[in-house]
């Protein structure tokens, strides 16, 4: 499974639209390069318009390897340059986020995790009510526990419960290593500014050659 992290870190409102923007760019090539795109988890920021962190599943039905490549194309420190949609007289126009991949071994992680299946619930009609799809995965060592129903069939449900299992024994793993109550990746601790791997421009977010 390969896992693709985008973060605003602790920049304000336009470096969380540069996510947003990056989010949509992302969209766009894995539809061209027939890789699956599954978001697995967001958390907004305080402006609708924006993210604070993504993080992303991507899936090729050739394997792994042009899913990573695109992955990997978004790994590192970026730089969204241009006037600022939310300050128009600010001067300031650089607006750093970053890319972290993660390759997951879903076999190994499963062998630490226990599922029980249930009923979905909430909306969404006739299919919700009548099947068990649903999943709620244990980890067995440290009881973290998520429930996933937004996918139709149970093995689906399953491999978004372990990218959120991993996602949060990251989180905790940072936690520990910082004494921070709200990290959810060491990344968005250590973004670097002033060496962008990749640079887009405008509310168009045309990259820059």
């Amino acid at each position: 499974m390969i896992l693709l992290q985008l973060s605003s870190g602790q920049g304000p409102a336009e470096c969380c639209r540069a996510v947003a923007l990056a989010l949509s760019h992302i969209t766009q090539q894995c539809h061209k390069a027939g890789v699956g795109l599954t978001v697995i988890e967001t958390t907004c920021s305080d402006n609708e318009e924006g993210y604070k962190s993504v993080v992303l599943r991507l899936n090729s039905t050739d394997g792994d390897a042009i899913a990573t490549q695109l992955a990997h194309q978004w790994q590192g420190s970026m730089l969204w340059v241009c006037q600022s949609p939310y300050r128009p007289r600010y001067k300031r126009k650089n607006w750093f986020f970053s890319g972290k991949v993660t390759k997951l071994d879903e076999h190994s992680m499963s062998q630490q995790i226990t599922f029980q299946r249930c009923r979905a619930s909430g909306a969404g009609g006739q299919h919700v009510n009548t099947t068990d799809s649903a999943v709620r995965a244990t980890h067995t060592e440290t009881g973290i526990s998520v429930r996933v129903q937004s996918e139709r069939s149970q093995h689906a449900n399953k491999r978004i419960a372990i990218a959120l299992i991993h996602n949060k024994l990251e989180a905790m793993k940072s936690q520990q290593r910082h004494d921070q109550a709200k990290i959810h990746w060491q990344q968005h601790q250590t973004l670097e500014r002033g060496a962008p791997k990749r640079t887009f421009t405008g509310e168009q977010f045309k990259e820059k050659r």
